[in-house]
């Protein structure tokens, strides 16, 4: 039985992944402070990752999963590390600057992100400080995740529109396109990291497909047996007001990960997973107020 370790365990990515091995039959480790109720099945090492003394230096893990925000977070987990084999790091796609030339491949040059900021530059030196020292190391870069236990008020919040028989603002005329990948099909690509242990060590993660934000309200919408009905914004305001994602298009070349792993999740099957998580869960999901904005303001 297969020993693995995931830091945190408790919220969307890092639960989801725990839940996933759990389900395959490994030894799952979480690592975190007990703050939050966890998943049936797995093993808490409680500690914080920024004071973890000798707490997990017994251990001897197959795998480290880790979804580290920053360098210090992977250098004292390195530190405070027994025994491993594997370490796999879920970066993203926001180490990519927005004026370079798309679609971004894992040879694009790094740098900030006006859209992301910091939390794209603390990935950057996060993924820096893993290379120097474990090189052996495996980095994934996905861009928009989503799919069941997502507490980010993405889907859910057209999942709301779509349950309340709300008209959808829709940005502009609904072209931009969005990229997305689903939870499920992130585990399953580690699951080909470590059985084929590839020579390159960094991944863009993704479905080769993108899609406008209009058709994918419109799958949202689909789902629930509704027909979405659209006013569209043109005014000269933020859209992250109203809307779940920034006036910012970008696309990833996905095409080594397809090489290794050759079908994803269809968004129309991977949102109806969403939805009806959603369904069940409304309460996990980190809501945001779009919809006083609108009805104040549009």
């Amino acid at each position: 039985m297969k020993k693995v370790l995931i830091t945190g365990g408790t919220v969307f990515v890092s639960r989801y992944i725990a839940e996933y091995y759990i389900a395959k039959g490994y030894e799952v480790y979480v690592l975190n402070r007990n703050s939050k109720k966890q998943s049936v099945g797995i093993k808490l090492i409680e500690a914080d990752r920024h004071n973890l003394g000798e707490v997990l230096r017994p251990y001897h893990f197959d795998i480290v999963i880790d979804t580290a925000y920053t360098s210090k977070d992977v250098a004292l987990l390195l530190d405070a590390l027994g025994s491993y084999e594997e370490y796999i790091l879920i970066s993203s796609s926001a180490v990519y600057p927005e004026y370079c030339v798309q679609p971004f491949t894992e040879e694009t040059p790094l740098g900030v992100n006006k859209y992301w900021g910091k939390y794209g530059t603390d990935k950057i030196e996060a993924e820096e400080t893993l290379m120097k020292r474990k090189p052996t190391a495996y980095i994934l870069r996905p861009p928009y995740l989503y799919g069941p236990m997502n507490n980010i008020y993405r889907e859910a919040f057209v999942f709301d529109c779509v349950l309340s028989d709300r008209t959808f603002y829709l940005p502009q005329n609904g072209e931009m396109k969005l990229q997305f990948f689903h939870v499920n099909d992130l585990c399953r690509f580690i699951d080909v990291i470590l059985e084929k242990k590839p020579n390159q060590h960094i991944f863009n993660v993704g479905n080769k497909e993108t899609v406008s934000i209009c058709e994918w309200v419109k799958l949202c919408y689909h789902i629930a047996d509704k027909k979405a009905e659209f006013i569209n914004v043109f005014a000269d305001i933020d859209q992250k007001n109203y809307f779940s994602f920034y006036n910012y298009e970008y696309y990833l070349d996905v095409s080594k990960q397809c090489k290794l792993m050759h079908d994803t999740k269809s968004l129309y099957d991977g949102l109806k997973d969403a939805f009806a998580w959603y369904k069940r869960n409304p309460d996990r999901v980190n809501k945001k107020p779009y919809i006083d904005y609108i009805d104040n303001n549009l």
